[in-house]
């Protein structure tokens, strides 16, 4: 076992050749055979875990998980790992064949920041378990990152200001940070100040450079990008925010990246607002390099093309919370970039976009983007690299996205997406675009209005939890593997299928969810996925379509949605649907009321699903986002 490391890509495989139906003969082995236990770096609120093995052909291992608060005696139940193994990716005109190894995977979620816990692994198999099958081990999630109290202090005033200064006292954050005489020529001359620890106080004020003038007073010339070097640490990061007597404005003046802190790790910023730029921090790049450990809290940015950004796997320990993200895009129209007359021209990209690992977004307000929050699609992980994975974001309120309101888009290990609210996005809510093997947890999420789908599933995606969601709008899953559904509502208007979607697993499973029963005589579901087992992760042109025109029927002949549920649109105290006429149509959040209806046929309709629904109220938990009877999430920042 190895506790808090990173893993190589190299261990995956990776299949250089043309994609074959025929299934090579070879020796079953039914037996599992246990190897590397892998702990991720955990984060504020949940941790993960991987289990490497061998054999087990037959899918029969399972592994249970418990934990429980150092110290305590009685153990709580998690849920267990996903199975994972043999599941191939590829498509979008890519020359690759991603096969997962075989494996289980998985998080414990909904702790306690900065707490220790045990937790315990139990891998059982009916053919029988060769080497280790328990694991016990000790984890401690984060906390929050805050600036550190015992370091020198700097305050940093806007050019031109003519009042009272505390001392130490600059002109501009570069003078503060590097040194006098940086302009010109000699912008990279002066070595730095700033160390580990450090805070900046930046006070109010208007930091706006002439980029196009010589010798500009915040030596920002030509450029027009404060470019960041120092490396605070964890306990001691450097820190910039706003000293509290004012507004602080840093404008870009029309610059591609304001803040460059590639090489900058355990930089902290607080309080400010951000306008005018490109991109605003510009954080790492795709073998290149990333920084670590950057935290934006309590920030304003507007009129910027992308908030934060790293497409790097060096990439770690991000905490981008508490913001608010203002975009470009048309705030009156909902229009997509696709299959339109006129597509919404690119003027803003996404909010935030991360790779690495143990990276937090949550609390943010995000609006009139392409995207809102995403993974880095990235493409296959790299060689020799840390494996992107133990990434959340959670509690964000999204508006008006031309594109997805979140993607997953190329994470690999326990990607945790949960408690999300998002209304507006053309072409879908969530997507999977693809996912390395997974699992990627979409749980607890409230979505309304997207003209698209609500589920983004393509490129082969592997390893999906969709547990416990709210979708109003219709749902039509291009493809997937190994993918599972439990206690969501798909409630869309009527011009289309209940559901519709294409799996490569036979293993793939759905039920306990709650669909929308519409009107008229067409099939109302359809599904296609492998007649047989020998042809799980085959070619799509191998899977066999069907169609259904009740649940009820399509249960019968498939096994799946066994205890699922049409419902009507009624079942929400105040949520009428979206008009599939007037795609381009924007629904303010305001008067919307998406709890459960006393009497609601999805109160009580769903499974048990431990450390998601765990306090359920009733007899069993609820179908849907909000449990009846509980305080609604706060969506947002939690300073507004």
């Amino acid at each position: 076992m190895k506790a808090f490391i990173h893993r190589l890509a190299l261990v995956h495989i990776l299949v250089l050749v043309p994609l074959l139906a025929s299934v090579a003969q070879t020796k079953v082995n039914n037996q599992t055979e246990t190897g590397e236990f892998v702990i991720e770096s955990p984060t504020l609120l949940c941790a993960g875990f991987e289990w490497y093995i061998s054999g087990d052909d037959n899918r029969s291992a399972t592994v249970e998980v418990s934990y429980r608060k150092k110290g305590e005696v009685n153990w709580r139940s998690a849920l267990p790992l996903l199975r994972i193994g043999g599941e191939k990716i590829y498509g979008h005109d890519q020359p690759w064949v991603y096969v997962t190894r075989n494996m289980f995977a998985g998080s414990i979620l909904g702790l306690e920041q900065a707490t220790e816990y045990e937790c315990r692994f139990q891998l059982t198999d009916k053919d029988g378990v060769s080497g280790k099958s328990e694991q016990i081990v000790s984890v401690k999630t984060k906390a929050e990152p805050m600036p550190y109290a015992g370091g020198s202090v700097y305050h940093v005033y806007p050019p031109g200001y003519k009042g009272e200064k505390q001392q130490p006292a600059f002109t501009g954050l570069n003078e503060a940070y590097y040194g006098i005489g940086n302009t010109g020529d000699w912008w990279d001359v002066p070595e730095p100040r700033v160390q580990a620890g450090d805070v900046i106080l930046v006070h109010a004020g208007r930091y706006k450079g002439n980029r196009l003038k010589y010798a500009d007073s915040l030596a920002l010339d030509f450029h027009g990008a404060y470019v960041l070097t120092q490396k605070g640490t964890p306990e001691r990061p450097i820190t910039i925010k706003a000293a509290g007597d004012g507004e602080v404005i840093f404008d870009g003046d029309g610059s591609y990246r304001l803040f460059d802190v590639m090489a900058a790790d355990y930089h902290y910023f607080e309080g400010l607002t951000i306008r005018n730029t490109d991109i605003a921090f510009y954080a790492g790049l795709k073998r290149v390099m990333g920084c670590s450990g950057l935290t934006v809290k309590n920030c304003k940015m507007e009129d910027i093309g992308i908030g934060v950004v790293t497409y790097s796997a060096d990439s770690k320990d991000f905490y981008i919370a508490d913001n608010v993200l203002v975009g470009r895009h048309d705030p009156d129209t909902l229009v997509g970039w696709y299959g339109l007359e006129k597509p919404a021209p690119l003027t803003s990209y996404y909010a935030i976009k991360v790779y690495g690992q143990s990276h937090v977004v949550c609390h943010n307000s995000i609006s009139y983007f392409h995207d809102g929050i995403c993974i880095d699609t990235h493409g296959l992980p790299e060689k020799d690299k840390p494996l992107c994975s133990s990434i959340d974001f959670y509690r964000n309120d999204i508006f008006n996205m031309a594109d997805d309101f979140i993607e997953s888009d190329g994470g690999v290990h326990n990607i945790r997406i949960f408690e999300n609210r998002g209304f507006n996005s053309y072409h879908s809510a969530l997507s999977a675009q693809p996912v390395f093997g997974g699992p990627v947890y979409f749980f607890r999420n409230l979505l309304y209005n997207v003209p698209g789908t609500a589920l983004k599933y393509t490129v082969r995606p592997s390893g999906i939890f969709t547990y416990q969601n709210t979708f109003v709008m219709d749902v039509a899953i291009s493809n997937f593997s190994n993918g599972h559904f439990r206690n969501n509502l798909f409630i869309g208007p009527d011009d289309n299928r209940a559901f519709s979607g294409t799996t490569f697993t036979r293993y793939t499973s759905l039920d306990y969810n709650g669909y929308r029963k519409k009107a008229g005589n067409s099939p109302k579901y359809a599904w296609r996925y492998p007649s047989v087992d020998s042809l799980n992760n085959a070619d799509e042109k191998y899977m066999t379509k069907y169609e259904f025109k009740t649940l009820k029927d399509f249960s019968k002949q498939t096994g799946y949605e066994v205890h699922g549920r049409e419902l009507g649109s009624e079942i929400f105290i105040n949520v009428p649907l979206p008009d599939p006429a007037k795609k381009g149509h924007i629904y303010q959040r305001e008067g919307y009321d998406f709890r459960l209806k006393p009497g609601s046929a999805a109160i009580d309709a769903g499974c048990m699903l431990p450390t998601i629904n765990d306090q359920y109220t009733g007899k069993a938990p609820d179908l849907g986002a909000l449990e009846y009877g509980h305080p609604l999430p706060p969506y947002g920042p939690r300073n507004e």
